[in-house]
């Protein structure tokens, strides 16, 4: 019988526990800053649509900036980002604390404060989410998620509770006050955390390969694909609840800002349970069904917040929406993680935000405007309806299941002795590989060839052919292109383990002597030196 691991197995980590811990804090004062922020648009504007895009200048950056962030991420030390991340924001919390207590704050000014944040935040996310896979073993990768998972949302059903009665008794100003000092933790615990990261021998991409490295990496992981298009329905569904839960509060139930950190504390709740169910439905029932069933139960959840006038009825909805929103969001983040190798996780979780956190903002603005123009009630309502088709699209797009491929670097890959001299920079390089195929093996030679190329392709292939040599039509040619050498090392640096297999099967395939020849030459251009052309662009020489 399998090991089964506690849910709780990564926090007898130190440094995972210590941040995570610290993470609460500052999650308990950027939901109480959340609160004050809603709360004081709710007050100094009539808006619907101002209110609502309170959430969506806070969710907006995510979705512009992660991808950046991402690869920030993912080349440079994230320890080191996450801690100028927290004092970026930091800094802008202070200011808004600041301008508050001054009384400058107009709804613009919040507006670009809330974004600012929402900036800091862009760049702190991916690099911690791919920290988490640094610190804990494989095998507890899903657990810490659920458990970053558990800690937001213990701060969910006690923070907006908190920042509602923070604002009702000393003022918007005092929980931005609070939220300022709620980032000095994490802080000190990133700077007392030294992680043993690998030595990179080879030089980092520049910031404008990177992200393409990353496009390219997600576009050619079709399971990738399907995570990102579902994340960003569920984001552009889901919230509809959480951006119109103050006109609900002040609106249909008579509330005030104690009423709506109550209701903000029922959603929490609900995440809670859901995330401690997640380990047990995870085992009864497949990833599409765990997200069907989100839809479905978020979809009841916006429908009675739509039509409630009562408070407790409202509560109780919110608790359901909360399980259903950390049971799809938690899942997403998983499967993104446990599908996608250490090189460019960061990147893959920056798509998967920017996917998510853009349906949330666009939500925000969509939703607003529903409101604005129809009501609050019905714009809940049409939200949960669209969001069965949500349940819908599932039958078209499932779930990919929980990865079990081993993401590991093959290292199988040595540098070859060159005779000449080129430099890391030196290219383009182009690459052939020649086969020996029977013709009884060609069918599955090509095959197994079809994923061969998504794989050259998906880890910074160019160009990739297969040619079959008319005179011995025996042999078949592979051939692709890297701009550099430096480029081509790091393409082999990127298989994985899991790829070994389409490897393995193609020499099981050759019929030759010897193992199939790798040719590997520097492309030039034969210009004669009086073209004007050559002048002007010379020729990357060895």
């Amino acid at each position: 019988m399998p090991d089964r691991r506690s849910p709780l197995s990564p926090l007898s980590n130190e440094f995972y526990r210590r941040i995570w811990l610290a993470s609460i804090s500052s999650n308990l004062g950027g939901l109480i800053q959340g609160v004050g922020a809603a709360w004081m648009m709710a007050s100094i504007s009539t808006s619907e649509n101002m209110v609502a895009l309170v959430q969506a200048s806070n969710t907006g950056p995510i979705m512009l900036l992660s991808l950046v962030a991402g690869a920030i991420a993912d080349s440079f030390d994230r320890r080191r980002v996450m801690i100028a991340a927290q004092l970026f924001m930091i800094t802008v919390s202070a200011l808004l604390t600041l301008f508050a207590l001054l009384g400058l704050i107009t709804p613009w000014i919040l507006l670009g404060f809330t974004f600012l944040i929402g900036c800091g935040t862009a760049l702190n996310n991916p690099a911690w989410q791919a920290s988490v896979g640094d610190i804990v073993p494989r095998e507890d990768l899903a657990a810490a998620v659920s458990l970053n998972s558990m800690g937001f949302n213990i701060t969910r059903s006690v923070g907006p509770a908190i920042g509602g009665m923070i604002v009702a008794f000393a003022g918007a100003a005092a929980a931005f006050a609070v939220n300022t000092l709620s980032y000095f933790a994490i802080v000190y615990a990133l700077i007392r955390w030294r992680p043993d990261f690998p030595k990179n021998p080879l030089p980092r991409e520049q910031l404008g390969q990177a992200i393409w490295a990353g496009l390219r990496y997600v576009s050619m992981s079709p399971n990738l694909g399907k995570v990102l298009f579902r994340g960003f329905v569920f984001g552009l569904t889901a919230t509809a609840i959480l951006s119109l839960l103050p006109i609900v509060a002040r609106d249909q139930l008579a509330g005030g800002a104690l009423a709506y950190g109550g209701l903000l504390g029922a959603f929490g709740f609900g995440a809670i349970l859901g995330a401690l169910g997640n380990q047990r439905l995870r085992e009864i029932l497949s990833s599409e069904d765990i997200v069907r069933a989100a839809f479905a139960g978020f979809a009841v959840a916006a429908a009675l917040t739509g039509i409630s006038t009562s408070i407790w009825l409202t509560a109780a909805a919110l608790v359901l929406a909360g399980a259903c929103w950390v049971l799809a969001l938690s899942l997403f983040n998983t499967v993104v993680q446990l599908s996608t190798p250490r090189w460019v996780v960061g990147r893959a979780l920056s798509l998967y935000q920017t996917a998510t956190f853009g349906g949330m903002a666009t939500g925000s603005w969509l939703w607003g405007s529903v409101a604005e123009n129809a009501g609050s009630s019905e714009a809940l309502v049409a939200s949960g309806i669209l969001m069965m088709v949500g349940v819908a699209i599932g039958f078209v797009l499932p779930m990919p299941a929980f990865a079990t491929l081993d993401l590991d670097p093959l290292n199988r890959f040595n540098e070859p002795s060159l005779r000449l001299d080129i430099r890391p920079r030196s290219g383009p390089i182009v690459i052939q590989i020649d086969f020996e195929i029977t013709d009884a093996d060609v069918p599955e030679f090509l095959r197994v060839m079809v994923e061969r190329r998504r794989i050259r392709l998906r880890d910074g292939a160019r160009n990739w052919t297969l040619m079959r040599d008319l005179e011995n039509p025996d042999i078949w040619t592979e051939t692709y292109h890297v701009p550099t050498w430096v480029d081509y090392v790091r393409h082999n640096h990127r298989r994985t383990k899991a790829d070994a297999e389409i490897t393995d099967r193609l020499l099981e395939l050759h019929r030759g002597a010897s193992p199939p020849h790798v040719h590997r030459m520097i492309e030039r251009q034969a210009i004669p030196p009086s073209d004007d052309v050559f002048h002007q662009h010379p020729v990357d020489h060895p």
